[in-house]
């Protein structure tokens, strides 16, 4: 996740208040992880990691900036690549390498930090095998919320690395062009972690998260408005032929983010 510092044109009464927001709360058994297993944690290699979750048996919704080395600024191949579905207590419901992976053809990385990214923060990762399990379902993609809205996340970060975690209830606390200032509580580790919105009790994904900030000292988390760039990413995707075998072809970008006032912390 990534730490920038930029204004925001943000009402200082803009909101909920800090009061009506949920804590996070780890999902550490079964019954926790029920409905959510398709939610993952995406190892990078041996550099980090990110969170993704399933919106098709063999596609990963996550962050754009999770798939590029921060050090290098080069993608990272994808066949060191993971997807560990429903990451629990040192176990996955399934493991999947990844095929192909490719982030917003209008997102690029080169190592600094714009805000101008967000709104193209979005990557999908063909897994090598789709995961067809009872138990892990891919969660339909929701309409963009709109300020004042409670959405949830779940997510891993560095410091719960090993179980997801869960906020129940955090707000959308404002919208600029192509992205959305939330109230959710996100570390490093958590990018590309699932920002949901419930429809008849059903969770569907909204956006996914793109870096950590500050707004006036008070801590926020930033997403792409996604239902558009997602539109465009997928007509983008599937316009690419899967590479032959033993080819390996990726775009996209890297893990961890901050924004306040506004300051990206990386996820």
């Amino acid at each position: 996740m990534r730490s920038i510092l930029v204004a925001l044109m943000l009402w200082a009464a803009a909101g909920p208040t800090a009061a009506q927001e949920t804590p996070l709360h780890s999902l550490l058994t079964a019954d926790d992880t029920r409905g959510w297993e398709a939610v993952g944690r995406i190892d990078l290699g041996d550099s980090g990691f990110c969170t993704g979750a399933l919106i098709a048996p063999d596609l990963v919704l996550t962050a754009a900036h999770c798939l590029f080395d921060q050090k290098s600024f080069q993608p990272y191949p994808v066949n060191t690549i993971e997807f560990l579905a429903g990451w629990r207590n040192g176990r996955a419901a399934a493991y999947r390498g990844v095929r192909r992976a490719m982030a917003h053809p209008s997102y690029t990385y080169d190592g600094t930090d714009k805000m101008g990214r967000v709104a193209y923060d979005i990557a999908l990762l063909q897994l090598d095998q789709p995961i067809r399990l009872a138990s892990i379902k891919p969660f339909d993609v929701a309409a963009d919320p709109q300020e004042g809205d409670k959405v949830s996340v779940v997510s891993y970060a560095l410091d719960r690395s090993e179980a997801p975690s869960m906020q129940d209830i955090c707000h959308v606390l404002g919208r600029q062009p192509g992205f959305m200032v939330l109230t959710c509580n996100v570390d490093f580790g958590s990018s590309g972690a699932p920002i949901f919105v419930m429809h008849d009790g059903v969770p569907q994904i909204a956006s996914v998260i793109s870096a950590k900030a500050e707004m006036d000292t008070r801590p926020v988390s930033l997403a792409a408005a996604m239902e558009v760039p997602l539109t465009e990413l997928r007509q983008a995707f599937g316009a690419t032929e899967a590479p032959a075998a033993g080819v390996r072809r990726i775009g996209g970008a890297a893990a961890p983010m901050s924004a306040g006032g506004a300051k990206f912390v990386r996820p």
